[in-house]
């Protein structure tokens, strides 16, 4: 066994207890015994990090001595750590160490007969360190909800009617527009998914209802913001050059017409918009906020 010095951070010290090819593991000490942690090579560069100990501020100093061993003494160039979600303290202390959470495995381990889901967290030899703000705010990034945002356009015409759209994928008719892409602001998503949709992306008057959707049918919760695409000879419609393949066809419905050719929530807004388009609606499931 190669003699490794003791890493420390003044009073942590970790020791080492084994290294060969595929596992680098140390004792820890902290005033006396405070447990295990170890490196595992998974695939060249890479390495796993395992930890045994009690107490979650020990183990998050543990980590970032190892941390700082395997990238520079052992030539790694990433880390992972893999943790049941439902163990807190251990992604605490994965998170406090400097590994960014990336995502669940679902059904990855099995324990006790049981699949268990695996939540991995990595962290990246040129990544910035937990105690910088670049470091931190992107550890921070990793693990804080990820909310989509929907962008749909209100379109009317001089009788007062809504532009609907006959999507590919479900029966309900539809609002133009779309979910907002990354790095993307809502505007420029509704404009962008128009574009894309019909051929032309009409001017954006202003906002007429920001909602809250739930969680629905697989899909996660989301806030949709609706534009106002302004008011237009019906004669419009001729303009307007679906896709043909997510957009087969659109058409004027008047808000009476509704209910059962659109989902129960536009089912529910839309009316209530149509009716009141000077107000901006601060909507919950299709529902007004009441304050």
């Amino acid at each position: 066994m190669t003699a490794v010095p003791p890493l420390t951070d003044g009073d942590l010290t970790l020791r080492l207890a084994r290294q060969d090819p595929q596992v680098v593991a140390f004792d820890v000490e902290n005033g006396g015994p405070a447990g295990t942690v170890e490196v595992r090579r998974t695939t060249p560069g890479v390495g796993l990090v395992v930890w045994a100990m009690d107490r979650t501020d020990v183990a998050q100093r543990a980590l970032r001595l190892l941390s700082e061993y395997a990238f520079g003494e052992l030539g790694l160039e990433r880390l992972q750590v893999e943790v049941d979600p439902a163990l807190h303290a251990s992604a605490r202390v994965a998170i406090r160490s400097g590994f960014r959470r990336e995502g669940v495995l679902r059904g990855a381990a099995l324990v006790e007969g049981e699949r268990r889901d695996i939540a991995v967290y990595g962290m990246r030899v040129d990544d910035p360190r937990p105690e910088t703000v670049t470091g931190w705010t992107a550890l921070m990034d990793s693990t804080l909800p990820k909310k989509r945002v929907i962008a749909h356009v209100v379109v009317r015409d001089t009788s007062g009617r809504v532009l609907l759209c006959q999507v590919s994928y479900k029966k309900d008719l539809e609002l133009p527009g779309g979910v907002v892409e990354p790095d993307e602001d809502p505007a420029t998503g509704a404009s962008r998914e128009m574009e894309e949709e019909l051929g032309t992306a009409l001017p954006l008057l202003g906002v007429l209802a920001i909602d809250w959707l739930p969680r629905w049918e697989g899909w996660g919760d989301a806030v949709e913001i609706l534009y106002d695409g302004g008011v237009h000879d019906p004669s419009l419609i001729d303009r307007l050059q679906p896709d043909g393949f997510e957009i087969k066809d659109i058409s004027w419905h008047a808000p009476e017409e509704l209910t059962g050719l659109v989902s129960p929530l536009n089912a529910r807004r839309l009316p209530m918009i149509l009716a009141a388009p000077e107000q901006l609606h601060n909507l919950s499931d299709g529902s007004p906020i009441i304050s």
